[in-house]
């Protein structure tokens, strides 16, 4: 079992050179922005997730992958995956239908973003049993905000890729890693090429489609078991240095989310550093992936 990992650097001159002159619209700071913890999701995963072969670094240049970086750390860069006529982009959405097709990827794999972390033990039975994937769907059939929006078409292409009839209700994964099977993400993407390239775009608009679509793919072919994986959720909205410390120090659960919010200088250093030396504290030894 593999996990794949998607991450930026908002910081990167090279990066932001690219945002600069490709992307029409304003950085979103907290969907680029840099918090230092991709080490501690690495440790997580060596500690915690024993049964991880491979741990893929999805990037789009090589400037973006950290100094500390080891050799079995293995980086994909964007244009690995991806065709050159969608690049560069700057949306998770268009990456996530391609990481399939990552050289030597296993047939099993994981997709974590880089604000979850497995802070308690796992078994690989939580994420898939007898060849399916295992994660919580729940039905939806409101759809006001962009995310809703695109949860609803990626259920309905997938329902489309297998000649089932649309349905009034929608799936939608539950907010945590994403376990997949290779196969089925290569074989959905096939059997709607035209319309998932159709949706592709260098920033999140309304008309992309998410990793529902492969989750929801699998739902239909009765490949996926639908049971809630076991994954906390913090808001640094809601958050103070007592929650940080309870989610991080005692946590309830095997999984921990992380949401980054809009907020200033100041509360973005503050919050950091607590998360980095709670981490350090709960994961002081290097991981394998570190030099």
């Amino acid at each position: 079992m593999d996990v794949v990992i998607t991450y930026v650097d908002g910081n990167d001159p090279a990066w932001q050179r690219d945002y600069e002159k490709y992307a029409d619209v304003p950085v979103l700071q907290k969907r680029f922005r840099d918090w230092g913890t991709l080490k501690y999701l690495l440790r997580g995963i060596q500690q915690n997730m024993p049964f991880v072969e491979n741990v893929y670094l999805v990037v789009s240049h090589p400037s973006q992958v950290p100094e500390w970086a080891g050799e079995q750390l293995r980086i994909v860069l964007h244009k690995d995956i991806i065709p050159e006529e969608y690049l560069p982009t700057f949306n998770s959405t268009t990456i996530e239908m391609f990481l399939h097709r990552i050289e030597g990827l296993s047939e099993e794999f994981i997709y974590f973003n880089d604000d979850i972390f497995p802070i308690e033990p796992c078994r690989a039975e939580d994420f898939f049993r007898d060849g399916m994937a295992v994660i919580g769907m729940a039905r939806h059939i409101f759809y006001s905000s962009m995310y809703k929006k695109h949860v609803r078409r990626s259920d309905r292409m997938a329902r489309q890729a297998l000649g089932l009839k649309p349905r009034m209700h929608f799936l939608r994964g539950q907010h945590s890693c994403i376990p997949l099977l290779r196969s089925q993400c290569a074989e959905a993407f096939e059997k709607q090429r035209e319309g998932v390239l159709a949706t592709l775009s260098r920033v999140r608009n309304d008309g992309n489609i998410n990793m529902t679509f492969f989750l929801s793919y699998m739902f239909h072919k009765s490949l996926l078991i639908n049971e809630r994986l076991s994954c906390g959720h913090l808001s640094l909205a809601l958050a103070s240095e007592s929650k940080l410390i309870k989610s991080i120090s005692t946590p309830r659960r095997k999984l921990l989310c992380i949401n980054d919010v809009k907020l200033s200088e100041a509360s973005y250093t503050t919050y950091r550093d607590l998360i980095i030396r709670l981490f350090e504290q709960r994961f002081p030894g290097k991981s394998r992936f570190e030099k």
